[in-house]
């Protein structure tokens, strides 16, 4: 029995539960209240989503050529990623972007120095 249908099976499901994540963030941007909670909630379900997405690709064309490209891209995700939501979520805060009702304690307020202006 061939391996063919099985890797075609796991391919599916890879880039099916991708594609899940990533809706599910592009869900989460819409509906959560402040720009900290979007913020995180993009950033972990998008990377795993993409991740995802590309692990499926090399399952159904795997070659030596694909797999440097996939090992790149997601190493690429995943460096770019966290940091470019570090980034945003520190601008944020210095800009002083509201936090939600539901956030109770400030754990940055006396370590980072926010900017004036509202």
């Amino acid at each position: 029995m061939s391996q063919v249908p099985w890797l075609e099976l796991a391919a599916g499901v890879a880039i099916g539960v991708g594609t899940l994540l990533m809706l599910t963030a592009g869900v989460a941007l819409l509906r959560l209240q402040d720009v900290y909670s979007r913020m995180n909630a993009v950033t972990k379900a998008a990377t795993l989503g993409v991740v995802l997405i590309l692990i499926g690709s090399f399952l159904l064309m795997p070659s030596w050529e694909t797999s440097w490209k996939l090992v790149l891209a997601v190493w690429l995700q995943l460096i770019t990623s966290p940091v470019g939501a570090f980034a945003i979520g520190r601008a944020a805060y210095r800009s002083r972007a509201p936090l939600t009702e539901q956030t109770r304690v400030d754990e940055l307020e006396q370590r980072v120095a926010r900017t004036d202006t509202p």
